[in-house]
């Protein structure tokens, strides 16, 4: 019975996972076709996260020592990474000056 579950039971996961994925995507875009204008503030958040990631690859350095050349890093793999690494410190405080600046303006009310 183990087996089973773990042989089935992982591939019920994968599809149910990829379904939601879909999901996530498609009935969004549904939707939007009957509001165009909604589609508007998705696409500004789009563009936003990808200025602040080039703006994090741009940063990134594309150094690889020894070690990343054991896990078949290159350079780009290393700008890459060093990109995304740099975007995740900028929206993390981005969203810490956000709370803050939001907690000190529901003091003033």
């Amino acid at each position: 019975m183990a087996e089973f579950i773990s042989t089935y039971g992982l591939y019920a996961a994968y599809i149910l996972t990829g379904i939601a994925i879909l999901a996530a995507i498609v009935l969004p875009l549904i939707s939007s076709f009957s509001d165009p204008k909604s589609l508007i503030g998705s696409v500004g958040g789009i563009v936003i996260i990808a200025i602040i990631f080039f703006i994090g690859w741009s940063l990134a350095s594309n150094s690889v020592t020894p070690l990343d050349t054991r896990f078949g890093i290159t350079a780009g793999t290393s700008k890459i990474i060093g990109g995304a690494l740099i975007t995740f410190y900028i929206m993390t405080i981005l969203a810490v000056l956000g709370i803050v600046v939001s907690e000190i303006a529901n003091i003033f009310r």
